[in-house]
């Protein structure tokens, strides 16, 4: 198998998505109720793989549907290049579902002390094998809930409502009911729906006939309304107090802001440069949200501002110009 296609089919650059939810859970989690650096380490780990298994499991099952045909807005990958086989492919996800399933189960034992005979570990244990099935059937199996417009609703779910959550009771072992924890779980949950809309707007040609989702069932023009509302509500969810406006919000405002331009004024496969903007913006927003309660202002936006230098996920916006005709 080539490393070098196996790691171009992997799409590292979506892992800071993936690791938003359990960063910001886990660290609200760690300062409220005390350090467990082991747990939250296989936490940010068992993310990642499962992120890895998603990309890996939906590379297959475009490729199989023939969604990764030639007529494919976004960027190709190894299958399509030739670069990997099905066979090897299937050797990949099988080997991540291991993976998975090791760095979750070690997760647990870390979190609950090796004590396994209780309703938590067990619950947790069951949270993690569906997290597994939903990560290999967005586009995989008899009927993939991605081809029938399901992967919002899943997306909101596991990138956002366990993320956050997930993540905060694996340290903590409780689940208070407080806004300061629930409005970050549904912010990050709309803002990796939102990543999901611009992936689907920009392959509304190539997905029809074989699948359909959202912006396909309610047209283009309304699915970029759908995606300021997202990136809007999502953000607003950051907004429950005033040190969080001040010192997250404003700082990443500006981002948020230019992402919705440019998907409003791009097309196709040029709204491809919107999804880093969008995945580096809604990772910095989530760990800035985490680290107010805990850290000093000057270290906050030092944060801010290395993050989106590093991010290099800028793209040139085209402005509106004024006619002259």
């Amino acid at each position: 198998m080539k490393v070098k296609a196996l790691i171009h089919s992997m799409r590292l650059r979506t892992l800071p998505l993936s690791l938003a939810g359990v960063v910001c859970g886990g660290l609200l989690a760690q300062g409220a109720h005390g350090y467990n650096w082991w747990a939250f380490a296989l936490v940010l780990l068992t993310a990642c793989a499962l992120q890895v298994l998603t990309n890996l499991s939906n590379e297959m099952g475009d490729h199989l549907s023939g969604v990764d045909g030639e007529g494919r807005e976004g960027p190709n990958y190894s299958m399509t290049d030739g670069g990997l086989t099905v066979k090897q492919m299937w050797r990949a996800i099988n080997a991540m579902v291991v993976v998975c399933a090791v760095s979750g189960l070690a997760m647990l034992l870390f979190s609950f002390h090796f004590s396994i005979f209780n309703f938590q570990f067990a619950s947790l244990l069951a949270l993690g094998a569906a997290a597994i099935w939903a990560a290999t059937h967005y586009t995989l199996g008899k009927k993939p809930y991605g081809y029938i417009g399901l992967g919002d609703l899943f997306v909101f779910i596991f990138f956002g409502l366990v993320s956050v959550l997930g993540s905060y009771y694996v340290i903590a072992h409780t689940l208070p009911i407080k806004i300061w924890l629930w409005a970050p779980a549904v912010g990050v949950g709309l803002l990796s729906v939102a990543v999901l809309n611009v992936n689907n707007i920009r392959d509304m040609q190539s997905d029809e006939g074989i699948r359909k989702t959202i912006p396909l069932r309610i047209g283009e023009r309304a699915a970029k309304w759908y995606q300021t509302v997202l990136v809007v509500l999502g953000v607003a969810c950051f907004c429950c107090c005033k040190d969080n406006i001040v010192l997250c919000v404003l700082p990443t405002a500006p981002f948020f802001l230019w992402h919705i331009i440019g998907v409003w004024r791009r097309k196709g496969r040029k709204l491809d440069k919107m999804l880093p903007l969008l995945v580096i913006s809604t990772f910095v927003l989530a760990f800035l949200y985490s680290e107010t309660f805990y850290i000093e202002n000057t270290a906050i936006w030092a944060v801010v501002v290395v993050l989106y230098v590093l991010s290099g996920t800028l793209p040139e916006i085209q402005w509106p110009t004024t006619s002259t005709k």
